[in-house]
């Protein structure tokens, strides 16, 4: 029984000690071969380089806004009906005034017309009423000034040299011709203004009436554009049955002769960098490949507030004109500030500094980058001019990155006492 009972102990260990010899085993191949495929990691570091370059250095703001209109203006109309005629079409040449078509009036239309009509004379009597009271009031002056003229140089209040008379010129006979002469003056020069307001007045209801009447006249000189209507189209009012006030309809644009103009808006940091005159660079979202060239005209100083946010904007005019360039179109412009040639630069991210505020460089010698103190001059986004302790074609660090990376090794598992014959061994010994 003792010898059975030994056996069975034994046999129990056997099995389970090799239980344990088979885990390691399977511990040491997958240990050993993660070891042989992975390897060991380490950081490494790689850097970014540039070279030191001689060239121009440009400071620029840069803003983006849109092509202003003010070289445009619209054709438009009070009347309403059917186009009867054209004059014009897309792309002509007009002078002020020109006609450009004309429209069969509707009732509406007509109505329109006679009250323009009836308010354009009613000035015209009121002009021609205030210019009859200025020829009146001018005859006036004259006379009592020829009475005044006759009284100062007789012999009663004038000497035979022609030097006045002063003692006599204190009379109330003098002062009643001085006087009357100074009055109508006076009511001359105020009736010179009535009409000079009438005048106006007969200009605004001329262009009244020129908006309501049938013929449609250019309001500039320029090119037309956008004149989408025909003979038979209707126009139609568009003034609210709430409001005796007639809106006016857009028939076509006119643009002028004068080169096209951006408005963009810089922010409060940008805008005291900039003066009026400065170069300036624009692009068009609608033209990418092209650049145009013009200088700035007007800085609105004053600004406007938009959810606590404070631009500015600023007008620059294009050096050329292009119909290809049009209103509303948007744009990113660059004012250059300052432009500096034949300088050393850099590229700005490659700048670092010092605690105590001193500049320097990474230059790469040897496959290895030491450090360089510089000084540095201009400096724009993107490059920095360097002053001195670089020199041209340099090769310098613009940005270091860290990376991880592998060491594949063949260093055999740490596990292989586990392996071959010597497994075997140790099965050999657990089973002794």
């Amino acid at each position: 029984m003792n010898i059975f009972k030994k056996g069975k102990e034994w046999f129990i260990k056997k099995a389970l000690w090799m239980k344990i010899l088979i885990v390691l085993v399977f511990i040491g191949i997958v240990g050993g071969a993660s070891y042989f495929i992975f390897g060991t990691k380490k950081a490494t570091t790689q850097y970014q380089t540039g070279t030191v370059e001689k060239g121009t250095l440009v400071v620029a703001v840069t803003g983006s806004g849109t092509v202003s209109s003010a070289n445009n203006t619209n054709i438009t109309t009070q009347a309403t009906g059917v186009v009867s005629k054209l004059y014009v079409k897309d792309g002509d040449k007009v002078k002020s005034g020109d006609k450009i078509m004309e429209i069969d009036l509707d009732l509406d239309g007509k109505q329109t017309a006679s009250q323009a009509l009836s308010s354009y004379q009613s000035a015209k009597n009121n002009y021609d009423s205030a210019q009859a009271n200025m020829y009146s009031t001018q005859s006036t002056m004259f006379t009592n000034w020829d009475n005044f003229m006759k009284i100062a140089q007789n012999g009663t209040y004038q000497y035979e040299d022609g030097s006045p008379n002063n003692i006599n010129r204190s009379l109330p006979e003098f002062h009643i011709a001085n006087d009357n002469w100074l009055a109508a003056e006076a009511k001359y020069k105020i009736q010179q203004n009535v009409v000079y307001q009438s005048q106006t007045a007969l200009n605004s209801a001329w262009s009244t009436y020129q908006k309501a009447s049938s013929t449609v006249y250019a309001p500039i000189s320029g090119t037309v554009s956008g004149l989408a209507l025909q003979i038979g189209s209707v126009i139609n009012s568009n003034a609210s049955s709430q409001t005796s006030n007639v809106s006016n309809t857009k028939i076509a644009n006119v643009k002028t002769d004068a080169t096209p103009i951006v408005s963009i808006s810089l922010t409060e940091i940008d805008v005291p960098k900039i003066t009026i005159g400065d170069k300036a660079t624009v692009t068009l979202d609608a033209y990418p490949d092209k650049t145009f060239t013009g200088k700035v005209v007007s800085i609105d100083t004053v600004g406007s507030v938009s959810s606590g946010v404070t631009t500015y904007p600023t007008v620059i005019k294009l050096d050329t004109d292009t119909t290809t360039i049009l209103p509303n179109m948007a744009v990113s412009a660059n004012i250059i500030t300052a432009r500096k040639n034949d300088v050393l630069m850099v590229p700005t991210s490659s700048i670092q500094q010092n605690t105590d505020g001193t500049n320097y460089v990474q230059v790469m010698k040897n496959n290895q980058a030491s450090q360089v103190t510089v000084e540095i001059g201009l400096a724009s986004d993107s490059q920095t001019e360097i002053v001195s302790g670089l020199s041209e074609g340099d090769v310098i660090v613009t940005a270091t990155i860290k990376a991880a990376t592998t060491s594949t090794s063949t260093t055999t598992s740490p596990f292989s006492s586990f392996g071959g014959a010597r497994t075997g061994g140790a099965a050999s010994r657990l089973g002794r």
